[in-house]
C-alpha cells in the first residue's frame, strides 16, 4: 500500500457530488419539514428531485455498508492485535450509526434503503487478500476514513442549515477515526492547518 493518502474516488465522486445536487425539497423532507413556497416545484419536478435524493443517499448508505464490512473483515482477519480489534469494532459501530441516520433520511423521502452486499464482495472490492499485516490494515482504514471525512465536509455547504449539524458530526467522527489511525501508524502530526476539507 502506498503512503499517498488521496481520497478514494468512489467516496469523493459520490458524496462530494451529492451535496451539490440535493434539492431544497429533499432536504426539507429529510428533516421532517416541508419545503417553503419559494422552494416549491411542480409535482413532477419534486418527484424527480426526491428520486435523485434517494439515489444519492443510497449511494452514501452503500459506502457506509462498505465501511462496516471493512472493519468486520479487519476484525476477523487475524492480522490485528486484540486492542486494535476493539478500536475497529468501536469505529464500526459509529459507521452503523451513520448508516442508520442515512437510512432514516431515505425512508422519510419514501425510498427503499440500499441493502448491504456480501462480505466476500467487499473483501474483493477492497483487495483484502493483499493485506498481510496490521500496518496494511491500518493504512487502508486510514485512507477510507480520510476520504469519508472529506466527503461529509463537502456536503455541508450545499445542505440546508438544519442538516449541517449531522453532516458535521459524521465528518467529525471520520476525522477522529483518521487521527487515531494515524497515531497508531506512528505518522507525524501534519504541519499545515486545515487538514480536512
Amino acid at each position: 500500500m502506498s503512503d499517498n493518502y488521496t481520497l478514494p474516488p468512489t467516496r469523493r465522486a459520490v458524496l462530494g457530488g451529492a451535496g451539490k445536487t440535493l434539492s431544497a425539497a429533499g432536504i426539507a423532507l429529510m428533516l421532517g419539514g416541508r419545503a417553503t413556497s419559494s422552494f416549491a416545484a411542480t409535482a413532477q419536478e419534486t418527484a424527480e428531485e426526491t428520486s435523485q435524493d434517494v439515489q444519492i443517499l443510497n449511494a452514501a448508505i452503500a459506502l457506509e455498508h462498505e465501511g462496516i464490512a471493512a472493519y468486520q473483515i479487519a476484525a476477523t482477519s487475524g492480522l490485528l492485535q486484540p486492542a486494535v480489534v476493539d478500536i475497529g469494532v468501536t469505529f464500526q459501530g459509529h459507521h452503523k450509526g451513520h448508516r442508520d441516520a442515512l437510512v432514516k433520511a431515505v425512508e422519510k423521502l419514501g425510498g427503499a434503503p440500499v441493502e448491504a452486499k456480501t462480505l466476500d464482495h467487499y473483501a474483493a472490492a477492497l483487495n483484502a487478500a493483499a493485506l498481510t499485516n496490521q500496518t496494511d490494515v491500518l493504512r487502508l482504514a486510514l485512507r477510507l476514513e480520510r476520504g469519508a471525512a472529506n466527503a461529509y465536509l463537502g456536503l455541508i455547504p450545499s445542505l440546508g442549515a438544519d442538516f449541517h449539524q449531522i453532516a458535521g458530526q459524521m465528518a467529525g467522527d471520520e476525522a477522529y477515526h483518521a487521527a487515531i489511525l494515524a497515531q497508531a501508524l506512528g505518522l507525524p502530526i501534519p504541519k499545515n492547518p486545515l487538514i480536512f476539507g
